[in-house]
C-alpha cells in the first residue's frame, strides 16, 4: 500500500506539471499569457492533488507521522519518497506556494493576488492541525484549515475556467456553493473533534462532541442536496455525486469507527466527490 501511495503520488504530482507545460505549449495566447495560462493549469490541479493528500493523511494514520514538528523535517524528502503522504503533502504545499507567487507576480489579478493570500494563510494553518490532533487546540482550526485549503482550489479553479472574473464577488453570488463548503468546514471539524486515531462510535443520538459535529455536518450535507435539487437542472451532474456522497459518508462514519487510526483509502473517495461536486458546479456556472 506505501508503494502504491508513492507511485500515485508521483504520477498525480508529474501529471499536474506535464498538463501545465502542454497547456502553454498548445496555447494560442502569446508570450507570457501562455505561462500564465500553463501555471494556472498547473496550480488547480496541485491545489486539488493537496485536498486529496490531506485525506490521505487522514485514511492512512499519518496526521502525526512528523510529529508536531512543522513545516519540516531534515529527512522530509526521504520519507516523501518513502511513502509518507504527510511528507508529500508539506512538499507539494510548497510547491503550490511558489506557483502562487509566480502567478501573483507574472499576472497581478483577483484570482492570483488572493489565490496567494489564501495558500499563505492556510499554510500558516498548518501548524494549528497538527495541534488540533494532538489535543492543544480546538477543533475549529482543523476546519478552517480545510475550508482555506478549497478556497485556494474554487480561486484558481474559478480564474482558470472564468478569466477575469473578481473572486470574492464570484463566491458572494453562488449561492449553490455556500452549503458545500459549510460542510467542508464541518467535515474538517469532525475530524478535528474525534481526535487522532479515535472512533466517533455509531449513536441515535448525540452525546459527544463528536457525534453531535457529526450530525450537524450530515445535516449540512443534506442541505447541499436540497440546495443542488432546488437549483436543477442548473446542476445536474453535481446534484447526482451529492446524493451519492451521502452513501460515502455514511460509509468513511463506518470505517473511522472500525478503523478509527486507519479508516483508509475511503476517506479519500469521500474527499474525491467532494472535490468532483465542487468542479462540476463552477463548470455548469461557466
Amino acid at each position: 500500500m506505501v508503494r502504491a501511495i508513492r507511485l500515485g503520488i508521483a504520477a498525480l504530482v508529474v501529471g499536474a506539471i506535464v498538463a501545465g507545460i502542454w497547456e502553454m505549449s498548445a496555447s494560442h495566447q502569446p508570450g507570457s499569457a501562455a505561462i500564465v495560462s500553463g501555471f494556472y493549469l498547473s496550480e488547480t490541479i496541485l491545489a486539488g492533488i493537496l485536498i486529496l493528500l490531506g485525506s490521505l493523511v487522514e485514511g492512512y494514520g499519518y496526521g502525526l507521522s512528523l510529529g508536531t514538528q512543522w513545516p519540516y523535517t531534515r529527512n522530509i524528502l526521504v520519507l516523501m519518497v518513502q511513502g509518507d503522504p504527510e511528507a508529500a503533502h508539506r512538499v507539494v504545499a510548497t510547491l503550490v506556494g511558489v506557483i502562487a507567487v509566480v502567478l501573483a507576480v507574472l499576472s497581478p489579478a483577483s484570482a492570483t493576488l488572493n489565490g496567494l493570500v489564501l495558500v499563505i494563510i492556510t499554510a500558516l494553518l498548518g501548524i494549528g492541525t497538527l495541534h488540533v490532533l494532538s489535543g492543544r487546540m480546538p477543533s475549529f482550526v482543523h476546519g478552517i484549515h480545510g475550508l482555506l485549503a478549497y478556497g485556494v482550489f474554487l480561486c484558481y479553479l474559478s480564474g482558470l475556467l472564468l478569466p477575469g472574473i473578481k473572486f470574492w464577488f464570484y463566491l458572494g453570488i453562488m449561492g449553490v456553493l455556500h452549503p458545500l463548503l459549510l460542510t467542508v468546514f464541518l467535515g474538517g471539524m469532525t475530524t478535528g473533534q474525534r481526535g487522532f486515531g479515535k472512533p466517533i462510535e455509531p449513536f441515535y443520538w448525540p452525546r459527544r462532541a463528536a457525534q453531535w459535529t457529526f450530525a450537524i455536518h450530515l445535516l449540512s450535507a443534506l442541505a447541499v442536496v436540497a440546495t443542488l435539487g432546488w437549483y436543477m437542472p442548473a446542476y445536474p451532474i453535481a446534484f447526482y455525486l451529492a446524493v451519492g456522497q451521502i452513501a460515502v459518508g455514511f460509509l468513511l462514519f463506518h470505517a473511522v469507527n472500525l478503523k478509527p487510526k486507519a479508516p483508509g483509502l475511503i476517506a479519500a473517495f469521500h474527499q474525491c466527490m467532494v472535490i468532483a461536486i465542487t468542479v462540476t458546479i463552477v463548470l455548469a456556472s461557466r
